[in-house]
């Protein structure tokens, strides 16, 4: 954890991966992050696999939080969120605008409780277009926004990225959205309080930022970066495994060329020029495709970084921990805060130079901090008995 956001709460209630990754990322920087979830807790405690109760899938998006356990439906939990939202700086949620609606939870009604709150909803599609009602989850938006039917640009059937990207991509928005807002009002500007966040424009922007192409210049001009479309532009084929390889510069190109015995190529006119160049991708593409396949990845990859040409062997999920250098860098450190059956954590990589982090702090167990959250409230030791009892809060202890 790093403490830069010190002194800033933000009250979260979200699920599974959009707002708790967001989430996560403003407590590894600091702020006061309280993730109030429904007495059932988030589905995502419940994904697999799991330890403690905890799927790995929450675990990886909730640590240094603060959580509370309530019943959001209850004239007594809504009780409860108005006294949060009265001492946050932030309400983050990934609610559907109108179940946020019907929970009491529009900005208007946060806002009439807390004027300087800033109010971030992450959600899957803009509310000033026809989509605004649409349920959305990760598979959705790829479809919509255009990155699941990239592959049928080189013929080959849509597919899904195989991560949950849009989830990710709509956090990292969300992040920087709230930092703006926060940074706004501190400057004593009140416009920017509500930040809105739809999956479906951040994705189409984020694959339309080359694919746009042609259409950024004409109504009519064509979609698509031919470089990155390239049918060759892949990972290659080695005679026992798999590398990627690089060369972007003309300089990259004709040390890579001479290396592989196709100085030939460097006769050609079109060659030394990088718009001709660019026109013949696919061609060099395909000299890569052709020749890598003469020596091992070993034998490649120690040629090529002689060269300084870009490349790397294709790493495996299991591959990455075992990485040297994410060993270097001791990227999945685990705390000593952490419960034994935890081994590896990902970290905040964002590094700050003069800042000491200070020790994260574990996923919490469902309805950790209730009871001390709500006394912080206000509340006394007999009503938050009396709210646990009755249902409408829950504790860690509760079955």
């Amino acid at each position: 954890m790093i403490p830069l956001l010190a002194g800033t709460r933000i009250l979260e209630l979200s699920a599974v991966v959009m707002g708790p990754f967001a989430g996560q990322i403003l407590a590894d920087l600091g702020a006061e992050v309280i993730k109030v979830e429904p007495i059932e807790g988030d589905v995502a405690r419940a994904s697999q696999p799991q330890a403690d109760g905890m799927g790995a899938l929450y675990v990886n998006n909730n640590r240094n939080k603060r959580a509370i356990a309530v019943d959001l439906k209850s004239q007594g939990g809504k009780a409860i969120i108005d006294k949060l939202i009265q001492r946050s700086d932030v309400l983050l949620h990934n609610m559907r605008p109108d179940a946020a609606d019907r929970l009491g939870l529009s900005y208007d009604a946060v806002a009439a409780i807390n004027p300087r709150m800033i109010y971030c909803s992450a959600i899957g599609f803009g509310q000033r277009g026809r989509y605004r009602g649409r349920p959305a989850f990760d598979d959705v938006i790829q479809a919509a926004a255009g990155l699941a039917g990239i592959a049928e640009h080189n013929g080959e059937d849509p597919r899904f990225i195989p991560t949950i990207l849009a989830d990710k991509v709509g956090a990292l928005h969300a992040v920087y959205g709230i930092l703006a807002a926060l940074v706004a009002r501190a400057h004593g500007r009140q416009e920017a309080l509500r930040v809105e966040v739809p999956m479906f424009e951040a994705l189409t922007s984020f694959v339309l930022n080359e694919h746009l192409a042609a259409a950024t210049f004409k109504e009519d001009g064509k979609v698509g970066y031919s470089r990155v479309l390239s049918p060759d532009r892949r990972p290659y084929r080695t005679r026992d495994g798999w590398i990627a390889v690089l060369p972007y510069t003309a300089e990259q190109w004709r040390r890579f060329l001479i290396e592989a015995g196709r100085a030939d190529v460097l006769e050609q006119p079109w060659f030394h020029q990088a718009d001709s160049r660019h026109a013949h991708i696919d061609y060099l593409y395909s000299v890569i495709a052709a020749v890598l396949p003469q020596r091992d990845s070993a034998t490649w990859l120690e040629a090529l970084s002689r060269l300084d040409i870009p490349c790397s062997q294709v790493n495996r999920l299991e591959d990455l921990l075992e990485d040297p250098h994410l060993r270097d860098v001791d990227f999945f450190h685990v705390g000593e805060r952490y419960p034994s059956t935890i081994k590896r954590m990902l970290p905040q990589p964002v590094v700050f130079g003069g800042v000491a982090p200070q020790a994260d702090i574990p996923p919490p167990p469902l309805g950790e901090d209730t009871r001390v959250v709500l006394r912080e409230c206000g509340y006394s030791e007999a009503e938050i008995t009396d709210l646990l009892t009755r249902g409408i809060a829950r504790g860690p202890a509760q079955s």
